[in-house]
């Protein structure tokens, strides 16, 4: 009955025991009054700013987490939540307040510390205080050294400010600790970053160690079309034209729908070799290979225009505008041989006749996570700072779009 008795008070004591803290967990006092602390999350104020924040409307998602955290003022998350929406309106000044006033709080832990510290270091840096936003994110990582997203940010800094070996340390520490998933991307942006210091070498005239560097970019990621282009101009000033020659023709092996970039460098150095046709043969192979390529023909149209042939690359150029009606350079390559040939009124017309339903745009690349545009092919993005993200943008035919369900 002893027994009984006990083992009663003990299940008694350990229930107690639950409910209290469970109470000490859910309610404080403040004031001298007992808050929930659920209530703020409950609250119709927290669940319609989400919604608002969900559906991109800043403004009342403001309103409504700012009533939300009326009702419980120590509510970190809504707060660095609302830090953050007015950095996104670009109130920065507001937004650094609130995340230095969160970190004046007592019993911060040393995560809730790092990610305030955190949030304030984007607010530096979206105000353009590198140097605060430097040291905020530097105690980031001395708080949390594996976080992934103080690292990253210090690296655009480092990128930004074109410190490319401090950029360079930092990608490999995270490297380091990430996942199997991410490898290839940290092996692509590594070797992005070799190709910069070679860049970097080669301005300060460093041959050798410019030519390490973008060979160490190849080794890292194959597919690193910069680094075959600058290591083939490093071995042309070493005056090795078939080396240059040889490298430059690998971005038509690794990355054909690059090859482009190699036309220029490849139609010199065959010239200076031995002046012999090699180009417009490598021209005539790469659209055997590929019939849709027509950067090839506007390439061998424009060589053989400058030989004397206005009347064989315009038949090029025409060829080249059923593939890609869209391409401005096209049709400026096109008004410069029609011009040769002085408007013969024929090949005007048949001209016309090919452009009839083209559409023209200046912006043919597209950088694919922040679909920021350029002109021009970037290696790393302006906007995002992602590297090796842009492609050619294609404009597909209107029954070809979906249509975005309301």
């Amino acid at each position: 009955m002893n027994d009984t008795l006990t083992f009663v008070a003990l299940l008694v004591a350990l229930l107690i025991g639950l409910a209290v803290g469970k109470a000490w967990e859910r309610y404080k006092l403040h004031d001298g009054h007992w808050i929930d602390r659920r209530k703020a999350r409950e609250s119709p104020h927290y669940i319609l700013g989400l919604n608002f924040l969900v559906s991109n409307q800043l403004d009342l998602a403001i309103e409504e987490l700012t009533k939300a955290a009326g009702l419980d003022a120590d509510a970190l998350d809504i707060h660095l939540i609302l830090g953050n929406l007015y950095r996104e309106k670009g109130q920065v000044s507001k937004a650094i307040h609130i995340h230095q006033s969160l970190l004046q709080r007592p019993r911060l832990t040393t995560l809730e510390h790092a990610y305030v510290l955190l949030c304030l270091g984007l607010d530096f840096r979206r105000g353009g205080f590198v140097d605060r936003a430097f040291e905020a994110f530097s105690e980031v990582v001395k708080l949390d050294p594996g976080n992934q997203y103080a690292l990253l940010n210090l690296e655009k800094l480092h990128e930004e400010q074109h410190q490319w070996h401090e950029a360079k340390i930092l990608r490999q520490r995270m490297a380091e600790v990430a996942s199997d998933s991410t490898g290839d991307r940290n092996q692509a942006i590594l070797a992005f970053l070799e190709n910069e210091l070679g860049l970097q070498a080669m301005r300060g005239g460093d041959l050798n160690t410019a030519a390490k560097h973008f060979e160490t970019a190849i080794d890292l990621d194959q597919r690193t079309v910069p680094a075959y282009l600058n290591l083939g101009d490093v071995r042309l000033q070493r005056g090795s034209p078939e080396e240059a020659i040889a490298t430059w023709q690998e971005v038509l092996r690794i990355a054909p729908e690059r090859a482009y970039l190699a036309f220029g460098r490849l139609e010199n150095a065959f010239s200076e070799a031995d002046g012999s046709s090699r180009f417009p043969d490598l021209c005539r192979r790469i659209i055997e290979a590929n019939p849709q390529d027509w950067r090839a023909r506007v390439a061998l149209a424009q060589f053989q225009a400058a030989r004397g042939e206005p009347a064989q690359a315009l038949d090029l150029l025409f060829d080249s505008l059923v593939h890609n009606p869209h391409a401005l350079t096209i049709h400026q390559t096109i008004w410069r041989t029609l011009t040769a040939l002085d408007f013969e009124s024929e090949l005007v017309r048949r001209y016309v006749s090919l452009t009839h339903d083209a559409v023209f745009y200046l912006d043919p690349h597209v950088c694919m996570r922040c679909r920021y545009r350029s002109t021009e092919l970037l290696w790393q993005c302006p906007q995002c700072h992602e590297w090796n993200t842009f492609v050619e943008e294609r404009i597909a035919p209107a029954e070809e779009i979906e249509e975005t369900p309301a």
